[in-house]
């Protein structure tokens, strides 16, 4: 059965199963322990070469990168080998098919990486929104004009830790502060509650 799979007409639809397949896996393992596989190297796809423009989904895009490459081989050749060999058609009634099959697989997964981007959260947080939130003292924040210490705060529902200078007296750790403003250098100006 096996030396079938690569044999005669078995060939046309075989290879490009198994190989689009293979590249599907190692792919997706990538992808899944570090990202190595999406990397994106100064506005170039790094699995292309060619420039890509985020938020253009179209289909020739999907269709011309290496991800829509390897579900076209994937779904052409296992459509094609399955019509050939299990229904028994004929070789071009088989290539038509494995066409749509190749065509319907790079939709498919194309739609998957789609819904699978738009999981993706940003993490990162405005320290702008922190005026007015109250935190605590987490490390000493030296007298006005003494230097800066930190604030523990949470700025939309996330805990963060920032450097902090007083508005006035010194603030010792565990005290009780309000965000008066939020400073160009990144730091914050607290004045105790």
């Amino acid at each position: 059965m096996f030396q079938d799979f690569f044999a005669g007409d078995a060939l046309w639809f075989s290879v490009p199963a198994v190989a689009g397949t293979a590249f599907f896996l190692i792919r997706l393992l990538l992808l899944m322990f570090g990202g190595i596989a999406d990397a994106d190297i100064g506005g170039m796809e790094a699995d292309t070469g060619m420039e890509v423009h985020h938020g253009d989904s179209g289909l020739a895009a999907q269709f011309l990168s290496i991800q829509g490459i390897t579900a076209f081989f994937m779904g052409f050749g296992w459509t094609g080998y399955a019509t050939k060999f299990g229904l028994a058609w004929g070789l071009g009634a088989s290539f038509a098919a494995a066409i749509v099959g190749g065509s319907f697989f790079v939709f498919l997964i194309g739609s998957l990486f789609r819904s699978a981007r738009k999981l993706e959260a940003d993490g990162t947080v405005n320290l702008s929104d922190a005026a007015g939130v109250e935190g605590e003292v987490y490390a000493s924040v030296p007298e006005r004009g003494g230097g800066s210490g930190q604030v523990r705060i949470v700025v939309r529902e996330r805990q963060r830790i920032v450097n902090a200078v007083s508005a006035g007296s010194a603030l010792p750790t565990r005290t009780r502060v309000r965000v008066a403003s939020v400073n160009s250098d990144r730091t914050v100006t607290v004045e105790p509650i």
